[in-house]
């Protein structure tokens, strides 16, 4: 792992999710292993969770 990395693991199948230096609170990421769209909830520790799924918009 280099230095401009942060591993959190997946809440799913608990893979390790390499995520980069500059990633932000609530940017998405995929796991690389069971495929799962996480939500990085936090940075220090790194922290991931699944994506909230997004609602349909009806246009209203």
């Amino acid at each position: 792992m280099s230095a401009n990395t942060m591993l959190a693991e997946c809440p799913e199948c608990g893979a390790d999710i390499t995520l980069a230096q500059d990633a932000i609170v609530h940017e998405i990421v995929i796991c690389p292993d069971c495929g799962m769209e996480l939500e990085v909830v936090s940075l220090d520790p790194p922290a991931v969770a699944p994506a909230p799924e997004e609602e349909e918009d009806w246009g209203e």
